[in-house]
């Protein structure tokens, strides 16, 4: 698309540019060929004319006047409008034209045609270019010598125009075609590398772009794009790898702590034992959640099991145990999805804590299908989340505690952990309208044949632990 746009473009102002020119060059050229043409016609009959009057200075002609410079049609014609001679194709005819020079002038220029004079020898839609010269000393006494040339078709015709302007049109088309054609051969491996880039993701930095064989500058940005991508990647695995091992090694000092932590408070019951143990907790999810999210940045394959959403849903509930607000539902059966189901698991958890958390009196979550889309609603109804921070709650270690002051332990993750993993999965995850806090997961629906197998990908037996809750 962004390669036709640019030829339609680049096409379009060429066409309009080569257009404008070739039309006006067409234009002038036409006027003046005319102009040129005519003027040719009226020289011939005018030295025809001057000849004329050479003649007739000497004496009178006794029959038809001879051609004069390939010029056919000659008259001479007195103060009273008798012709007193004229060629053999004028002969008997009326004058030509009753034009007549200005006063101080000599010489008179008029065109006539066939449907405008009673000549013969002018047959309809036949037109002649006459010069009139006055001489008032011929044998004749004062006369008027004319002298008329044939003026061709093509003068006055629309075929000249319709020829010069048919060529012009399809010169223009031509140019187009060409512009088209020239611009898509250069624009070709430019589009090749966009649509190659719009390929690569943060996820995947292993695609590299095809390097044209052109050895010219395309190729050279190709060359330099690569480059640019395997540095890229290079330090997005350095800081992968730091997050998940960093992960990785805090998880053992860290249970640890919390062991000795909960020993110590079995033998004495102490607030400031207390306070340690909750920051171990709020400590030992905040690196779980780390660590979750260094499997989600490095995007490892979704397993493609059935999953009954209403259930998984259920599973969760019950598994939350007792929790600060009473839960209900509303559950549509037979909603079916297909994901890895401990990480859809984990989206449900991480809505509900957050539900949980920042509610007054109760939670609600309704599942339902909408078409192809599953959907799970999770409703509190606590302050809510403002407009103009619906996106930014799902930036990471983004926490609202200016409107949602009972947030005390969350990690600011525990969101954008649960839309990385419904975007892994097809889906979204947004704030919803409404009074309260509303969030909606929409997921694709399977509505395949349940008889058919469930084929998986990646790991089968599920390719990484339980991370567990990250309120606890």
């Amino acid at each position: 698309m962004w390669g036709r746009s640019i030829r339609a473009r680049m096409t379009v102002a060429t066409v309009t540019l080569f257009g404008v020119i070739l039309f006006a060059g067409v234009f002038v050229i036409s006027s003046l060929f005319l102009a040129r043409a005519r003027d040719d016609l009226r020289e011939q009959a005018a030295a025809a004319a001057r000849r004329l009057t050479v003649l007739i200075d000497r004496s009178r002609f006794t029959g038809p006047i001879p051609k004069l410079d390939d010029v056919r049609f000659l008259q001479v014609v007195d103060g009273a409008g008798r012709v007193v001679a004229a060629d053999a194709e004028l002969a008997g005819s009326p004058p030509l034209t009753r034009a007549r020079p200005r006063p101080g002038e000599s010489l008179v220029n008029d065109r006539v045609c066939g449907e405008k004079t009673a000549a013969d020898a002018v047959p309809p839609g036949t037109c002649l270019v006459v010069v009139g010269l006055f001489d008032d000393a011929s044998a004749y006494g004062p006369v008027m010598a004319y002298a008329a040339v044939r003026e061709p078709a093509a003068l006055r015709s629309p075929s000249l125009y319709v020829l010069l302007y048919g060529a012009a049109t399809l010169l223009l088309g031509l140019m187009a075609w060409g512009t088209w054609y020239g611009v898509g051969r250069v624009l070709a491996p430019v589009e090749r590398i966009r649509r190659g880039l719009e390929r690569i993701s943060a996820e995947d930095l292993s695609r590299r772009i095809e390097v044209p064989a052109t050895r010219d500058e395309v190729a050279e940005l190709a060359v330099t794009v690569n480059d640019t991508l395997e540095r890229l990647q290079n330090a997005v695995d350095r800081h992968r790898r730091f997050v998940s091992d960093a992960s990785h090694e805090l998880r053992s000092p860290i249970t640890a702590m919390t062991v000795r932590l909960e020993a110590g408070m079995a033998e004495r019951r102490d607030e400031d034992w207390a306070a340690a143990l909750a920051d171990a907790y709020r400590l030992s999810a905040i690196v779980q959640d780390l660590l979750m999210l260094a499997r989600l940045d490095a995007a490892p394959p979704v397993r493609n099991e059935r999953i009954d959403l209403g259930e998984l849903v259920s599973e969760e509930i019950r598994r939350r145990g007792k929790t600060r607000l009473p839960v209900t539902t509303s559950i549509q059966p037979g909603v079916i999805v297909r994901g890895h189901r401990l990480r859809l698991a984990r989206v449900l958890t991480n809505l509900l804590s957050n539900a949980d958390r920042y509610g007054d009196t109760r939670v609600h979550v309704t599942v339902r299908a909408t078409g192809e889309l599953a959907e799970v609603e999770v409703l509190d109804d606590g302050p809510g989340i403002p407009p103009e921070k619906r996106e930014q709650v799902f930036e990471r270690f983004t926490r609202l505690d200016a409107t949602r002051s009972r947030d005390t332990g969350g990690s600011g993750l525990g969101l954008p952990i649960a839309r990385d993993i419904a975007h892994a999965h097809g889906g979204t995850l947004l704030v919803g309208e409404g009074p309260g806090g509303r969030l909606i997961l929409r997921l694709l629906r399977d509505q395949s044949d349940p008889a058919v197998g469930d084929p998986a990908v990646g790991d089968p037996a599920g390719g990484e632990p339980d991370l567990g809750d990250p309120d606890p």
